[in-house]
């Protein structure tokens, strides 16, 4: 669930995703069309589904992940023989990461390119003006890239995020696993630092608040600008104070940067949650060393080693496809690709793809997905929770909750290699 800037996937929750967007006010057009593209079981004419990408601008790169993740859905879907029969073809267009653009896109997949259904961007930012255009054409918008608190707030039934939890919530199982400790293993003490943006803040945020209540000291809180590249003063204002925990409000770039000043310092918390970066099997060993990795808390919903249901098949797939190794895979494109299995869940269960079902379909029970068994509320939020992963000997596992778990926590983390 990774929430990067730049290079890193969640650059959709960037500090961009805090601005305004005046230009939500979508034209008074009105649909006319009752659905977009109702069609049954009997018809086998290509299933066609619009989507608005990040192609170019500041999400490019996980744009291109979530192009990944839809267009081997769709060759998967295709070798099958389609949905209900119905060869799948996507319609892919660049929003050059920019809210106006995804507007038009979204209006003219609808309006011009007549598409049956839509599935989202990539981005906070993105997707609420999206969905604000399926929602006026009567479409469903099944979505894996825009879980901030500004998609939910729009109130829209239509939106369906394909992730675990809200993004703000990622710091939640963390929480859960360090209360379920006995009193007396509980670390006493705690310090956090925060990015300074609309979605790393909180989730470090809501972490404090229930340490607090659980009766665990807050020694240190200190939220930084997205600017800030020399993360050494903050880390020894932390290691003066010497927390048994230590959370990371962060996205990638300042996230190693902690653990580099954390190294240097020679600072060695008890247990160290970073809520993102760390959650990176790609990155975050080449920044920081990989015997450094070792102990190190993050959370997740789709990994290499996932032990998710159909996850080794989508591995097998993905090097089939596009080369490369598992650890190598975006989570981006394991989010877009469970866009699709709902899409075919919905197909099994009712033997229609319209938009109308799609909708009442998914607002009951529960579906799986790689990234976990998901269900919404009314809204499209998510009702789950995030996987508690952490690092050890060498490989990102999960440890908590229980019964998913592939080995123990392990704490207190180990020492910094150097």
């Amino acid at each position: 669930m990774q929430l990067r800037f730049g290079r890193g996937r969640r650059a959709r929750f960037g500090a961009a995703a805090a601005i305004t967007i005046g230009a939500l006010a979508l034209s008074a057009c009105s649909s006319g069309g009752g659905g977009g593209g109702g069609s049954s079981s009997g018809t086998k004419t290509p299933l066609k589904i619009g989507i608005s990408l990040s192609l170019t601008g500041d999400f490019s790169d996980s744009g291109k992940a979530a192009q990944r993740g839809y267009e081997l859905w769709q060759s998967v879907a295709n070798k099958a023989g389609g949905v209900l029969g119905r060869k799948v073809q996507l319609s892919i267009v660049d929003d050059a990461s920019n809210p106006d653009q995804v507007v038009t896109n979204y209006t003219n997949l609808i309006t011009q390119q007549k598409v049956d259904l839509v599935f989202g961007p990539y981005s906070s930012l993105l997707t609420v003006p999206a969905s604000r255009v399926a929602s006026r054409y009567h479409y469903s918008f099944i979505e894996p890239a825009g879980g901030g608190p500004s998609v939910f707030a729009q109130k829209l039934t239509n939106l369906f995020f394909v992730q675990p939890a809200a993004t703000t919530k990622g710091g939640d199982v963390f929480a859960n696993y360090i209360l379920s400790l006995p009193a007396s293993q509980r670390p006493k003490t705690a310090a956090y630092a925060k990015l300074d943006d609309p979605f790393s803040a909180p989730i470090a945020d809501n972490i404090r608040k229930r340490f607090e209540a659980a009766g665990i000291k807050t020694v240190y809180d200190q939220t930084y600008p997205s600017e800030t590249a020399d993360m050494t003063p903050i880390i020894s204002g932390i290691a003066a104070k010497n927390p048994d925990v230590v959370v990371g409000g962060s996205q990638e770039g300042d996230a190693f940067a902690q653990i580099k000043a954390m190294i240097q310092l020679k600072f060695d918390p008890k247990y160290l949650f970073e809520s993102n970066g760390a959650n990176s099997p790609g990155d975050f060993p080449a920044a920081v060393g990989l015997p450094n990795t070792n102990g190190v808390f993050s959370s997740a919903d789709w990994y290499a080693d996932s032990t998710i249901a159909g996850s080794k098949q989508f591995i097998a797939d993905y090097i089939a496809k596009y080369g490369g190794t598992a650890n190598k895979i975006d989570p981006t494109s394991a989010e877009a690709y469970s866009a699709g299995m709902l899409l075919q869940e919905v197909a099994k269960k009712t033997g229609k793809v319209d938009n109308a079902t799609i909708i009442s379909t998914l607002h009951s029970g529960t579906w799986p997905t790689l990234v976990g068994n998901l269900k919404w509320n009314q809204y499209g939020e998510p009702q789950g929770d995030y996987v508690l992963v952490q690092w050890i000997d060498g490989k990102l596992q999960t440890v908590f909750p229980a019964n998913g778990a592939q080995h123990t926590p392990l704490a207190p983390k180990p020492a910094w290699a150097g």
